[in-house]
C-alpha cells in the first residue's frame, strides 16, 4: 500500500473525478457518506448527544457539512459552527446551501465559541490534508478551546493544524483527536510517534479512488499489509528437508543474559530454519540444552561471554547481538565476523551498541546486512534526531551509505532499504514493548535470511510483519499487558501460515 504526499493525494482525487466524468462534490459526498457510516455504526443518536461540526472554509469543511446533513437525516442532533473566511471553496458553498434549514449554523468568533464538555462529540472538519502552514488567529483559538475541553473529537481526513508531509512547528495549534478518519491510503503523519497525541486511533475508509493512477504514482514510502506480501513466502516443498531451509548460526548470550539467547533461538526455530547452531558462552550450555533441545549448542571457551568466532563455512546466515554484552573480546568477535562473513548477517542489540562504540566497523558491513535498532540504538550509529522526519532522513542516508537494511523498531516499525525506500509495518501492538521482543525478531530474521529463495528485502518485510502478527495473535490470548516475548514465539507458526502462498485448486 503506497503512502502518498498531500500533492499526490490531490492528484488522485482529480484523476478519479476525471475518469468518472463526475464532479468534486460527488466525490465529497462519497467520502462524507463513508465517514458517516463509520460514525453511526459506533454511536447511536442517544449515545452521541448533540454533535458539533466544526467546518473550515475549504473542502475539508465541505466534508463536514455533508456529514452534518447526513447525520441529521439519520436522526442525530447536529449543530454546525463555521470558521469565517474571505473566500470559501465551491464545494463548501454548495453543501452549505444543501444543509436543511433546521440544522443550526453559527459563525465562530473569539467572543463566540461553542460550549464544550468532555462528553461533547465534535467532528473536526476545519482543515485537512491541504494545510501547508501552522494555524493562527481565530482558527488557532478554536483549536486551543477544543483541546482544553477534552471533548470527544473525530477528525475527518487529518486533525486540523497537523501538517501532512513536514515536521510540526513547536507549540503550533493542532487538534487532539480520539479518532482520525482518512480515505483509501494512509498518511505519513499517521505513522510517526511525535503525532500520536494528535491522531488518536486512525482508520482508513475506501471511497473508490482511481487505482490505476495510484499505481502509476512514484513514492519511496509504503505501508506493509498482507497484499504487499502476497506470493513472497512459498509453500514448503513436499520433498524439502532441513538442508533446504538453511543452517543458521546465532551468536548470543552472556552471563545473566542467556534468556536473550534462548528467546532468539526459539524464534529462529519457529520461523522455518532448517538447522540452527547457537554459539554461547559456557555459562549458558546447560540452559540452552534444556530449553531448546532442537538447536545445536556450540560453546565458547570463555565462561561468561563470547571471545571466539567459530568457523563460518557451514552456515547460510548469521545473527549476532541478543544478550552478548559489550566486552572488548566480544567486540573483536564482531569485527572478525564483519571481515570474514560471506553469508547474510542480522545484527541487533549489543552488536549495534558495539558498532556505535567503534563506528569505523560500519565500513565493513557486508551488503544487504539487516540491522534492527530501536531509535536510541540508531542514534548511537548516526546522531540524535531533531524530530521524526529528521530521523527518516538519517535512516535513508545510513542505508544508502552502507547498502544495508535497517529495521527501525517502533509502533509502525520502519524498514529502511538501500535504494532509499521506506516500508512501515502494519502489525504489532503496545504489549510488544516488553523485554525480549527484539531478541525474538532477531531470531525470526536470521531464520529467513538463511532461506536462499528469499531476498534480503523480502526476508525483512516478512519477518517484521510476522513478528508483529504473532504479537497480535498472542495478545488475543494474554491481553496486551500480559504479553511476553515467549508468547510471541509460540504464535510465529500461525503468523507465517497466514502468509504462506497456496495454489488454488
Amino acid at each position: 500500500m503506497k503512502i502518498l504526499t498531500a500533492a499526490q493525494t490531490k492528484q488522485v482525487d482529480q484523476a478519479t473525478i476525471q475518469a468518472e466524468n463526475s464532479s468534486s462534490d460527488v466525490l465529497m459526498e462519497r467520502a462524507a457518506t463513508a465517514f458517516t457510516d463509520w460514525l453511526t455504526a459506533r454511536q447511536s443518536p442517544a449515545e452521541a448527544g448533540e454533535v458539533l461540526v466544526l467546518a473550515g472554509p475549504g473542502n475539508n469543511g465541505g466534508d463536514g457539512l455533508v456529514a452534518a446533513r447526513l447525520l441529521h437525516q439519520r436522526g442525530y442532533s447536529v449543530r454546525v459552527w463555521v470558521l469565517p473566511a474571505e473566500k470559501y471553496s465551491a464545494d463548501f458553498t454548495v453543501n452549505r446551501q444543501r444543509l436543511p434549514a433546521v440544522v443550526p449554523v453559527a459563525e465562530l468568533a473569539s467572543e463566540q465559541l461553542p460550549t464544550l464538555t468532555t462528553n461533547t462529540l465534535v467532528i473536526d472538519a476545519l482543515f485537512g490534508t491541504g494545510l501547508s502552514r501552522p494555524l493562527e488567529g481565530i482558527a488557532a483559538s478554536v483549536v486551543q478551546h477544543l483541546n482544553a475541553a477534552h471533548a470527544r473529537v473525530v477528525a475527518i481526513d487529518m486533525p486540523s493544524g497537523l501538517l501532512t508531509d513536514a515536521p510540526q512547528p513547536k507549540d503550533s495549534a493542532v487538534v487532539h483527536a480520539r479518532h482520525t478518519i482518512s480515505f483509501e491510503l494512509p498518511k505519513l503523519a499517521f505513522l510517526l510517534p511525535q503525532n500520536a497525541a494528535f491522531i488518536g486511533d486512525w482508520h482508513l475508509l475506501p471511497i473508490g479512488l482511481n487505482r490505476e493512477v495510484i499505481e502509476q504514482l512514484e513514492t519511496p514510502m509504503y505501508f506493509v499489509d498482507v497484499p504487499t506480501l502476497a506470493g513472497k513466502l512459498p509453500k514448503r516443498a513436499k520433498f524439502g528437508h532441513k538442508g533446504t531451509y538453511g543452517h543458521a548460526l546465532l551468536l548470543a548470550g552472556s552471563k545473566g543474559k542467556i534468556g536473550a539467547a534462548v528467546l532468539a533461538t526459539k524464534a529462529c526455530l519457529h520461523s522455518g530454519v532448517g538447522l540452527l547452531t547457537l554459539r554461547t558462552p559456557a555459562v549458558g550450555y546447560d540452559v540452552v540444552q534444556t530449553a531448546v533441545p532442537e538447536a545445536m549448542a556450540l560453546v565458547d571457551p570463555h565462561q561468561d561471554f563470547l571471545t571466539e568466532l567459530p568457523d563460518l563455512k557451514s552456515y547460510s546466515a548469521v545473527g549476532m547481538g541478543p544478550g552478548i554484552g559489550q566486552q572488548t573480546a566480544t567486540q573483536e568477535v564482531l569485527a572478525q565476523l564483519l571481515r570474514e562473513a560471506k553469508m547474510p548477517l542480522v545484527l541487533d542489540a549489543d552488536a549495534l551498541n558495539l558498532l556505535g562504540q567503534q563506528r569505523e566497523l560500519l565500513a565493513l558491513l557486508p551488503p544487504d546486512t539487516i540491522l534492527t535498532p530501536h531509535p536510541k540504538e540508531f542514534e548511537r550509529l548516526t546522531e540524535p534526531a531533531r524530530d521524526d522526519y529528521h530521523r527518516l532522513e538519517l535512516l535513508r542516508a545510513f542505508c544508502q551509505q552502507h547498502q544495508c537494511y535497517v529495521v527501525l523498531k517502533g509502533a509502525y516499525t520502519c524498514l529502511g532499504a538501500p535504494d532509499g525506500r521506506f516500508y512501515f509495518n502494519s502489525t504489532g501492538n503496545p504489549g510488544m514493548g516488553t523485554g525480549g521482543s527484539g531478541d525474538v525478531l532477531t531470531g525470526v530474521l536470521t531464520a529467513l535470511r538463511g532461506h536462499s529463495f528469499l531476498s534480503a528485502l523480502d526476508a525483512a518485510l516478512l519477518g517484521v510483519y510476522a513478528h508483529g502478527r504473532a504479537g497480535d495473535l498472542a495478545a488475543q490470548h494474554t491481553g496486551e499487558a500480559g504479553l511476553s516475548a515467549s508468547a510471541i514465539t509460540r504464535f510465529l507458526g500461525p503468523a507465517f501460515q497466514e502468509l504462506t502462498t497456496t495454489e488454488p485448486f
